[in-house]
């Protein structure tokens, strides 16, 4: 896969975030977005997930099968504001966005089995590393 942004500009308010940023991102390769408070890195993670839309240009995703299409459908968004409850447990945190998905959710401890926190869904979601 190829994740490519091209001429992208973001505004908010009439002030202008950020102007022209472009990138492209392969398989295996990882983008480090860097700046001060107030540069545009959230604006900027937000327009390419698909959540906001850029002022100008655009961004695509090629798949393994050559064809390109948008990124909202095939990516998830983040931020450092996580809305997990710190007095809940994990497995409890989840419960929650499980059931605000609905039938789309993965059940709570296939969820916590696939990324390798099974045995840690009883404890507190404050006892967790950004990492985890």
């Amino acid at each position: 896969m190829r994740l490519t942004a091209e001429g992208l500009s973001a505004e908010r308010g009439g002030d202008v975030v950020f102007r022209d940023v472009g990138f492209a991102v392969e398989d295996g390769q990882s983008l480090f977005v860097t700046g001060p408070n107030g540069a545009g890195k959230s604006t900027l993670l937000r327009v390419v997930a698909g959540l906001l839309e850029p002022a100008t240009g655009q961004v695509r995703l090629a798949g393994g099968d050559g064809e390109s299409d948008g990124v909202s459908g095939a990516c998830h968004y983040l931020g450092h504001l996580n809305a997990m409850k710190h007095a809940l447990s994990v497995a409890e945190n989840l419960a929650f966005w499980q059931r605000f998905l609905g039938d789309a959710a993965m059940p709570v401890g296939d969820a916590l089995a696939r990324v390798g926190l099974g045995a840690i869904g009883h404890l507190p979601f404050a006892y967790l590393s950004a990492g985890q």
